[in-house]
């Protein structure tokens, strides 16, 4: 059976190139980077070139980037790793109810612990208001942290307009410091943190066709932060452990072929996803498209659809037989599929949220695999309709 993998904002499929990159450090320079020894320096010397790579795609400096184990705990070290530098400091935090959990998790146990948090609304197609986040800023706030596009439905936030209304509040009091996901901005977006403005930035290996396992922090120089992790002090003393050279050096060549190919990648996946939504709208024509209307404001990659009456893990199941693999939001979250508390914040009720899946692309997404999803979906959707006949209210009409 052939497999349509359509579920590239959870991860993606490592680029042979980068596998030829990482392959040296499995068997070849296997030392410690750590250690003072010839094994060791070289090691050393691959990954701090990796490093070196990786700051000048940013147009960062070398001592700015750090590496983690996922973009999850890079969120965690940036969150918690300010809120910790904050010591006799009342904390305040901004964010989005529309945030990846690994950054409203942390921010929820600052909550209980007594900071008090600001959760910015966002509207029905995904965006902040710059108004709402001036009105919450204040002198207590040490950290606005905004997720640069949504790994749900696509939208992505004006990182840079809020950057300089963060940067002339700061005159005041020297914070709030601002963060931003990237993770699922990499493969599409300026990611230069001087243009964006930003004091620390999220990046992740597995979402641009590195391997797993491997993420950074970007964090401007002079920022007030702790680390979360102690043992040797390596990372610049903000996450001690092992380095592992070979994800260090595949997350550096992904991230290069990524800057290469971004503008390539970007036209090809408008055109698909155009394509793909305008044929679905005439096969399904009461789907419903969620995030924002114009393509400029959305990542190319993401596709979010709400289907009338039928349950996502219905139509995932039934897509799998097929060879369709797609998903009911962000997989970061739990195995369990539950209600998205994105689809929420945009408007959409409980059940809504509960027929609502999500397509999303890659580079290596081709027009003959979304034609046959095409083909699939009205299939899908009669036989859901057909087996589950009490559930629905034949609202929902497919042309075959």
């Amino acid at each position: 059976m052939r497999e349509i993998y359509l579920d590239n904002a959870a991860t993606t499929a490592v680029d042979p190139a980068v596998l030829k990159a990482m392959k040296p450090y499995w068997s070849e320079i296997y030392g410690n980077a750590m250690s003072f020894n010839d094994a060791g320096r070289k090691a050393k010397k691959a990954m701090e070139e990796s490093r070196k790579k990786i700051a000048r795609i940013l147009g960062a400096k070398n001592q700015e980037i750090i590496f983690t184990s996922s973009a999850t705990e890079s969120n965690n070290l940036a969150i918690l790793g300010i809120a910790k530098a904050c010591k006799n400091k009342k904390i305040e935090i901004i964010t989005t109810r529309a945030d990846h959990h690994s950054v409203l998790e942390p921010i929820k146990k600052l909550e209980k612990d007594g900071a008090k948090i600001h959760y910015l609304p966002v509207n029905k197609e995904g965006f902040i208001n710059l108004d709402q986040l001036k009105k919450s800023l204040n002198l207590n706030t040490a950290l606005v942290s905004i997720i640069y596009a949504s790994n749900e439905i696509g939208t992505i936030q004006p990182i840079k307009k809020t950057a300089k209304i963060i940067k002339e509040f700061r005159k005041r009091s020297g914070y709030p410091y601002f963060h931003t996901d990237a993770a699922q901005a990499t493969s599409y977006l300026d990611i230069n943190v001087n243009n964006l403005g930003v004091d620390l930035m999220t990046l992740s290996s597995s979402k641009i066709h590195g391997p797993k396992g491997m993420a950074i922090l970007y964090v401007r120089q002079g920022t007030e932060i702790e680390p979360l992790i102690y043992g040797g002090g390596q990372e610049f003393g903000l996450r001690s452990s092992t380095p592992n050279v070979s994800l260090i050096a595949g997350f550096a060549k992904a991230l290069e072929i990524t800057n290469n190919e971004k503008g390539g990648t970007n036209k090809k996946l408008e055109d698909l996803r155009k394509n793909f939504i305008n044929k679905l709208k005439r096969g399904l024509p009461g789907v419903k498209i969620n995030g924002p209307e114009k393509e400029e404001n959305l990542v190319p990659s993401i596709i979010s659809i709400t289907i009338p009456k039928i349950e996502n893990e219905q139509v995932l199941l039934h897509l799998d037989k097929y060879g369709i693999r797609a998903s009911a939001g962000s997989a970061c979250a739990s195995y369990d599929i539950e209600p998205s508390h994105v689809l929420a914040s945009i408007g959409l009720s409980k059940e809504e949220a509960r027929w609502s899946i999500r397509f999303s692309l890659s580079k290596k997404t081709t027009k003959t695999e979304l034609d046959y999803v095409l083909k699939i979906m009205p299939k899908v959707v009669n036989t859901i309709e057909r087996l589950y006949p009490k559930d629905l209210k034949k609202q929902y009409h497919t042309k075959s």
